[in-house]
């Protein structure tokens, strides 16, 4: 089984390669003239297309170097919300014995997502094909070069944008690693994450943001479903979330869940990470604008008061209800906001987004404390509760609070008359079937992997002595 993941990325990578041959060379356009010179730069000011597309030989030949130096930052900060951001969050909330395993499982995911995302999944998540999964033409990257791409932006690299969509490819199957945390095997981690990018985020990435996604309701005429997603409330924290409720039921409880306590090993490790993944969440969210123009600016707004309302809700109604406000309830309530408000962070004003903050903080609460205790699921770090919650309300209050006023592409005519009207049914359409697109996926992976990895699920003996020493033979503390 050591030799699994290996052989399957080779296959992969072989499968992949015939596709990567070289494209044929453009014919040369007419120089422009001076009237379509100064278009142009005021479309770059404006983040708006090219005057000279399509018409003449653009004076900017390549990136805008303002949108492309804030979307350099925007991918390093989604990054460093994975490493080390989710890996101390995470890490801090687990006993102390296996603090490693859970940043083995970050950096893992790093490493290979990346690699996926370069043979083949950023071509089928981006690339043009059906509808429903994009094509192969930008297998190992083929013709992703230093010029834009005008199906996503007019004015970055198409190899920046590709970078920036492989970070967020990178931090969703992480998320997961909190619902099943202490009690899976690496290996069967690895390969139900590979598995799982091909079945479920490459899919939803294209259905919902490619540019002839059948859910892409913001950018393709034809979409069947005309759903908005700014930042990856459906295609990062349901994906995530609703997988990660799924697998932690078929794969059981932790021994001793609810017969003996299981607090945080560490929680000032749980707050610098929460540090860290609001401060990266700005390239999150102001980073889905794929420019540094005024939509980015609403959204970096809108995203600091939903977080900060999650970060007030949560802990208050901790005090309303026993008396005391925990360190780990301003952390829950500040993600809780961040998720919630990532779909709708470039669609609706600052009050809103108070508003989705306070609703964010209330519904995870409840969820995290009320209904995981009524169904016993043991969703060891409450990604479930977080993300699958958050992101589900955060998609369906998007649908009832866009607005132009906030996003002017919101006006274009394949959108504007549900604007303010029935966007919300496209969300609940949208969410409700990558929900189950999501579980059922889960399920049938989690059975094929059990089968490959001779079960999903580490020894009683190896989950008493601690999955650090067990797994990696390391320990994150000594003496």
């Amino acid at each position: 089984m050591k030799t699994l993941l290996p052989r399957l990325l080779l296959v992969t990578a072989l499968w992949c390669a015939t596709f990567a041959a070289p494209a044929a060379e453009a014919a040369k356009k007419p120089d422009p003239t001076i009237e379509q010179r100064v278009g142009d730069l005021e479309a770059y000011v404006n983040n708006g297309a090219r005057v000279t597309d399509g018409k003449a030989e653009s004076r900017i030949s390549g990136a805008g170097p303002g949108h492309s130096a804030w979307m350099m930052t925007s991918a390093a900060l989604v990054l460093f919300m994975t490493l080390p951001g989710l890996a101390l969050f995470y890490g801090g909330l687990v006993r102390k014995k296996n603090i490693l395993s859970v940043l083995a499982q970050c950096l893992g995911l790093a490493g290979v997502v990346s690699l996926l995302w370069w043979a083949c999944g950023y071509s089928l998540a981006f690339g043009k094909g059906s509808g429903w999964l994009g094509g192969m033409q930008h297998a190992f990257l083929r013709d992703v070069g230093t010029d834009p791409n005008g199906d996503y932006s007019a004015w970055i690299p198409h190899s920046l944008f590709m970078v920036y969509q492989l970070m967020f490819a990178i931090i969703t199957p992480a998320l997961t690693v909190g619902a099943i945390a202490e009690r899976m095997k690496f290996s069967a981690i690895m390969l139900f994450s590979v598995l799982w990018m091909f079945a479920v985020y490459f899919p939803v990435a294209h259905w919902v943001w490619g540019i002839d996604g059948w859910m892409n309701g913001l950018w393709n005429d034809g979409a069947k479903i005309k759903a908005i997603d700014f930042a990856g409330g459906i295609v990062v924290h349901m994906t995530s979330g609703w997988s990660a409720l799924a697998l932690c039921i078929v794969l059981g409880k932790r021994l001793g869940h609810g017969k003996e306590p299981m607090p945080p090993h560490n929680l000032a490790l749980c707050m610098v990470g929460t540090g860290m993944l609001w401060a990266g969440w700005y390239g999150f969210n102001a980073g889905s604008a794929v420019a540094a123009d005024g939509v980015a600016v609403n959204a970096f707004v809108t995203t600091t008061l939903s977080a900060a309302a999650g970060c007030v809700t949560w802990p208050a109604i901790e005090y309303v209800m026993r008396g005391k406000p925990s360190v780990l309830g301003f952390c829950s309530g500040a993600v809780a906001g961040l998720a919630t408000i990532t779909p709708a962070s470039g669609f609706v004003t600052p009050g809103v987004a108070v508003l989705i903050g306070v609703m964010a903080g209330a519904a995870t609460w409840f969820a995290c404390n009320i209904i995981k205790a009524k169904f016993k699921y043991d969703d060891s770090l409450d990604t479930f509760g977080v993300h699958a919650v958050g992101g589900t309300i955060g998609t369906l209050l998007a649908g009832v609070f866009a607005t132009t006023a906030a996003n002017p592409n919101l006006g274009a005519d394949r959108i504007k008359a549900l604007v303010g009207s029935t966007l919300w049914l496209e969300q609940v359409k949208a969410g409700a079937l990558v929900l189950v697109w999501s579980v059922v996926a889960t399920v049938v992976i989690a059975k094929i992997v059990s089968v490959c990895c001779d079960g999903l699920r580490v020894s009683e003996e190896v989950e008493t002595i601690g999955l650090d020493l067990t797994e990696h033979g390391e320990e994150g503390y000594h003496g």
